[in-house]
């Protein structure tokens, strides 16, 4: 689904400053992420993911985003997360799963005073003491996250050094943040902004990273931070406050509308309550980061009157979406194709509203990508052909060359002669 903002008084100055704004959303999220901008980077002539003006990444997003500021290109991105066979950096999800066992006993060491000062004030008040009280003080005692997030670390500091690319901020050509929330006060805090872009980017994107429950808060400079997410959905304001005149957003989350799914003819049951708690809760989470971000963009208009805004998010009808688990990586290539497909089939539906927005920042969908066959999102991919600073430069510049040319066309038939009389 396309969501289009266009601005009220466009502007005239070339070129246009553009900025890309990803979202979270688990693992699978971000797989949705990967197949829409490899879609679009295909479809948009001109259009150079790689080389934007401001990047803003929130949790799985921020993965994305930070290997683009670091001219890591969608079908690179694609091979190492959704491919499995880049030569330069091995994606094994296993790593992200690890038990978070410096966690669990740092909290099996505070058991015995926990124990002795709840035995204590049992003693001196024994009639005080209810089951509330109780459940919470056994509450403090449970890890605070479920895996080891210093894997996501190691992985993205591998991942740029790899590819040329730099773990520092202030290294970067563009401008990049990284959204995070302080534990302690919750505010949204942006790492790569001036005076937090010593940080490095792997350990900002970790701590953007760390849900709640599933992965422990992040220390960075004596406070703890948690998932970006939590404070807004897209952040899009961050590359509009940075002089964006065009932001393109990507969110994989959103909520079903079960009564859609069923009249367009897909598998839905006819309540989400059929699902159990997995699906309720994921629908309250879904249409509670909704509701956030249509509150957060009704004031867009006013605060940025000159700029133009294009989201790209599943359709209300996506049973795909919502009814794959958002940790499954064994999902991904799956959700990513699906995500490729889903993008290519908008842009090809609203091209008459999208043509004359992206024309006027200096864009051009290209009517021969949308009108050809579909394709297949790891199609001509071939493998990365070494490791040097040489062959990397050139895998780029011929995977940017075949995004370019046209798909080819289909055979035509030759008509058989005539018979012979």
């Amino acid at each position: 689904m396309l969501v289009i903002h266009a601005a009220r008084r466009a502007r005239r100055r070339r070129p246009s400053r553009i900025g890309l704004a990803v979202a979270g959303g688990g693992p699978i999220g971000g797989m949705y992420e990967l197949g829409a901008l490899r879609a679009l980077e295909q479809a948009v002539e001109g259009l150079d993911l790689r080389a934007l003006d401001v990047y803003v990444g929130i949790s799985a997003g921020a993965f994305l985003a930070a290997g683009l500021a670091n001219r890591i290109g969608t079908a690179e991105l694609c091979r190492i997360f959704v491919g499995g066979d880049a030569e330069r950096t091995r994606f094994r999800p296993d790593d992200f799963l690890r038990p978070a066992y410096a966690e669990y006993l740092r909290r099996a060491a505070e058991l015995p005073r926990a124990l002795f000062g709840w035995f204590g004030d049992v003693v001196r008040n024994p009639f005080a003491i209810n089951t509330s009280d109780a459940l919470l003080r056994l509450g403090s005692l449970l890890p605070t996250g479920l895996f080891d997030n210093g894997a996501i670390r190691r992985f993205l500091a591998e991942l740029f050094r790899a590819h040329g690319g730099s773990d520092d901020f202030r290294a970067l050509e563009r401008r990049l943040y990284v959204i995070a929330t302080d534990l302690d006060s919750g505010e949204a805090v942006r790492f790569g902004a001036p005076g937090r872009d010593d940080v490095p980017i792997s350990l900002a994107i970790e701590a953007s990273a760390a849900l709640p429950g599933l992965y422990p808060p992040v220390r960075i400079g004596g406070r703890y931070y948690v998932d970006g997410a939590l404070r807004h959905t897209l952040h899009a304001s961050v590359a509009l406050d940075a002089g964006a005149d065009l932001v393109l957003g990507v969110n994989p989350l959103v909520p079903i509308d079960t009564a859609r799914a069923q009249a367009s003819g897909k598998r839905a049951p006819p309540t989400l309550l059929d699902g159990g708690l997995p699906a309720v809760l994921s629908q309250t989470f879904r249409a509670l980061l909704q509701s956030r971000a249509q509150a957060g963009a009704s004031r867009y208009p006013q605060r940025y009157a000159n700029a133009d805004r294009v989201l790209f998010e599943p359709n209300a009808d996506d049973v795909e979406m919502f009814f794959t688990n958002v940790f499954s990586f064994a999902s991904r290539r799956r959700v990513a194709e699906h995500a490729y497909r889903s993008t290519f089939a908008d842009l090809h539906e609203r091209r008459d509203e999208l043509a004359p927005l992206f024309e006027r920042h200096g864009l051009r969908l290209r009517d021969e990508v949308l009108d050809a066959p579909p394709r297949s999102l790891l199609d001509g991919l071939r493998r990365p052909a070494g490791r040097t600073r040489t062959t990397r430069r050139l895998d780029g510049v011929l995977d940017e060359l075949r995004d370019r040319l046209p798909p080819p066309r289909p055979p035509r038939r030759r008509k058989a002669p005539p018979p012979q009389a």
